[in-house]
């Protein structure tokens, strides 16, 4: 859950390193600057990403042109709550590419992207999705697509005799992104209607994808939605409806475990109700997030 206190110091921490890197620059000529900003030291587009499924989709699509790199890459930590170290604004500060989730996921990244001076991808602006909106778009399907075109075209507007290449790599991604669409659709056939609920509404995008319905309890939702505490009797609605069969699922963030997850979890196995868990970073054995995904379409294939 977002806490005002450590965005507000994450927002000073940012701010205070973009200063300082701007002060650095000043003794800089422009045309060094500018070519620093361009390649890595291999001579590669040096990409950085907020997190490591994004990084994962721009490696894909970059190929051996680029040299990306992500700010955060643990299960144990969430976007939400990390604060960003003086090195890790420098790295967003000279990349030639930026691409950072936006709808208040990571606003720490996103400020410092706006100073960077690089070419910035928001996933969450490209595929339509507004500060306020869930902000885990990497679970669906419409917002992948938007964003691994708009990185894309980030490249090929840096690197224009790469322009045909990345245009290669950009049509062999979006065939294994159908591939994925295609085992959700299968998928789909079977949890159509289903209803679920979660114990925090991250996988939320992936299972609108599969048609299925969100029936978790509302006063439990709409606190998960405030990041504030459930009350007693919505704890008690949720495990209530865990044990009457009006919900079929139960979908766990296992970065967000704590007493009343441990209640809810407990509530499901009483009531023989599947368990799918998950993670709001993508996991380490997992090379990229295509991969992931469709592991994940697996769990709910074999839930519902």
């Amino acid at each position: 859950m977002k806490k005002p206190s450590v965005l507000a110091r994450v927002m000073a921490a940012a701010a205070a390193g973009v200063m300082a890197l701007t002060v650095a620059a000043c003794g800089s000529s422009g045309d060094n600057a500018s070519q620093g900003a361009s390649a890595s030291d291999n001579g590669k587009i040096s990409v950085v990403a907020s997190i490591n499924q994004w990084a994962s989709v721009a490696k894909e699509l970059g190929g051996s042109h680029v040299d990306v790199s992500s700010i955060m890459s643990n299960t144990n930590v969430e976007a939400h709550d990390y604060e960003p170290s003086t090195g890790d604004v420098a790295k967003l500060s000279k990349a030639k590419v930026v691409v950072v989730n936006g709808a208040d996921y990571d606003p720490w990244a996103v400020k410092a992207a706006k100073s960077s001076g690089a070419t910035v991808v928001n996933a969450a602006e490209f595929g339509g999705i507004k500060e306020g909106d869930n902000p885990h778009v990497w679970f669906s399907a419409a917002v992948r697509k938007a964003t691994a075109d708009a990185i894309t075209k980030a490249y090929q507007s840096v690197d224009a005799k790469g322009k045909a290449d990345y245009a290669t790599l950009n049509a062999s991604w979006h065939k294994d992104e159908q591939q994925l669409e295609d085992k959700i659709a299968t998928t789909a056939k079977t949890a159509k209607g289903l209803p679920y609920a979660a114990t925090e509404s991250v996988a939320w995008y992936l299972a609108g994808d599969l048609q299925m319905a969100d029936n978790t309890p509302k006063g439990y939702a709409q606190a998960s939605a405030n990041e504030s505490e459930p009350t007693p009797a919505d704890i008690k609605d949720f495990q209530n409806a865990l044990g009457d069969g009006s919900i079929k699922v139960l979908v766990f963030n296992t970065q967000e475990a704590d007493s009343t997850t441990d209640q809810l979890v407990s509530a499901a196995k009483s009531g023989n109700v599947p368990i799918i868990e998950l993670t709001e970073q993508m996991p380490k054995e997992y090379d990229n997030l295509l991969d992931w995904m469709s592991a994940l379409v697996d769990k709910f294939d074999s839930a519902v």
